[in-house]
């Protein structure tokens, strides 16, 4: 059955930030390199930047002030 967006989203984010492994009796934990977790960050952004209304670009007209 497949995830809700958010919930997709949660989870990554939950996972990026957590232990990439974990030991037992040792006590041993790896943290998920920064690269990784910087592209994980940047995959999150992009969705949440492609969702959002418009296209990201303003355009403006702008006039000359002074003699008509």
């Amino acid at each position: 059955m497949a995830e809700s967006p958010d919930n997709l989203d949660n989870t990554i984010r939950e996972n990026a930030g957590g232990p990439k492994k974990a030991s037992g009796d040792s006590g041993a934990v790896e943290q998920h390199d920064l690269q990784d977790q910087i592209e994980a960050d940047k995959y999150l952004e992009s969705k949440k930047a492609s969702r959002a209304k418009g296209l990201g670009i303003k355009l403006a007209k702008i006039s000359p002030g002074g003699t008509v």
